[in-house]
């Protein structure tokens, strides 16, 4: 578990050539409390300042002027020894996105920026780069317990029964160990056999069809918002909230993601706890989902109210209760989705986020807008 202050001292990079982006950026993080963040305007020192550094996270615009951010991504390959690049792009141009992926950026921030889904996306990603850093210090510190344990392994064998279930203890630690450091790539879609030395041919191969799954699922997405075109023309305000809800419920559910794989891996999932687990996840969504929702709803009444629409009261609780939803759904499919998955065979922590992305977009943006449709005339 990362603990809240890990998160908020965590090193971060802010690299646009535009200031007022990067003031922007900056007063965004600082104003939610992060300590360690770091901005620059000139592309060229990013290299120089990661390896003196060593960032958490970097926030790379693209389009630069003396180096874009495909070519700051190149330069940084070689740093990371586990070839990790702790990248969020900034981008407005849709076209950028898969080779930004490609090149290894882990999520994307669309501009003119939405605070909550900076921050949204920022914490994602911390934590991911913080649970990824600490399961390869806990599996170092395993593989060398392991390698001092080997070496004595005649004595441990002259030794009691006790000593030896302690080693076959350590062995399986590490193991579970390995799996963990391995889910944070599994789950944006690096398999688990490929390694820095993989040729590039082959990590095509082996990363490029989960992409084209997720460009199927942003299909499903649009249609369902395209289904209610309609209310989306008559009622422009709700395009501001759309990505606060699809923000929300997709945190909500990979926190709910998270812990399931963190029990179906550790074992601690035995038979007839996963439908206490799906009622735990539940009523964190539920709960959660009101207590976020009644500041977006505050919000959408201020917003409302300055744009002097008739209907401010009605709009805020469509949100109210698109929060609510969209989280508990969010909520129950985090602890599902993995569970069906691995009860049919399939590895939970390749396919979960895939279902779980489709979905948390879905229930967020369908439930607000069939909301909308059916109480604002």
């Amino acid at each position: 578990m990362i603990a809240e202050s890990d998160l908020l001292n965590a090193a971060i990079l802010i690299v646009d050539d535009q200031e007022l982006n990067v003031r922007l950026l900056d007063r965004i993080l600082r104003n939610a409390g992060y300590t360690a963040v770091t901005t620059t305007t000139n592309p060229l020192q990013v290299r120089a300042l990661h390896l003196a550094n060593r960032y958490d996270l970097i926030l790379l615009d693209i389009e630069m002027q003396d180096m874009d951010g495909f070519q700051v991504m190149q330069g940084l390959e070689n740093i990371e020894p586990d070839n990790y690049l702790p990248v969020i792009v900034i981008t407005s141009q849709p076209d950028y996105k898969l080779r930004a992926l490609q090149l290894g950026a882990k999520d994307f921030i669309s501009t003119p920026f939405d605070r909550a889904e900076v921050l949204a996306r920022v914490r994602n990603l911390l934590n991911v780069r913080l649970l990824h850093k600490e399961s390869k210090n806990q599996g170092k510190a395993l593989a060398q317990k392991v390698q001092e344990v080997e070496a004595s392994r005649d004595q441990i064998r002259r030794q009691s029964d006790e000593v030896t279930r302690l080693y076959d203890e350590i062995v399986a630690e590490r193991k579970r160990s390995i799996e963990l450091s391995l889910q944070p790539g599994a789950m944006v879609g690096v398999k688990k056999e490929e390694r820095p030395g993989t040729n590039w041919l082959r990590s095509l191969k082996l990363r490029h069809p989960g992409l084209q799954m997720t460009l199927l699922t942003a299909f499903a997405t649009a249609a369902v918002v395209g289904l209610f075109q309609g209310t989306l023309d008559r009622l422009l305000i709700l395009t501001i909230f759309l990505p606060v809800l699809a923000g929300q419920s997709g945190s909500t559910g990979s926190q709910a993601l998270a812990m399931t794989l963190r029990g179906i891996t550790q074992g601690d999932l035995a038979s007839g706890k996963e439908r206490a687990l799906v009622r735990k996840e539940a009523l964190l969504g539920l709960l959660n989902g009101a207590l976020v929702g009644l500041v977006a709803a505050s919000v959408m009444y201020v917003v409302a109210t300055i744009q002097q629409s008739p209907s401010a009261l009605m709009l805020s609780a469509v949100v109210f209760l698109a929060m609510i939803g969209s989280c508990l759904i969010s909520g129950i499919c985090g602890a599902i989705v993995p569970l069906t998955l691995k009860r049919l065979g399939a590895d939970p922590v390749k396919a979960s986020s895939i279902f779980l992305s489709t979905v948390t977009d879905v229930a967020s943006m369908g439930i607000l807008l069939w909301l909308a449709t059916v109480l604002v005339k």
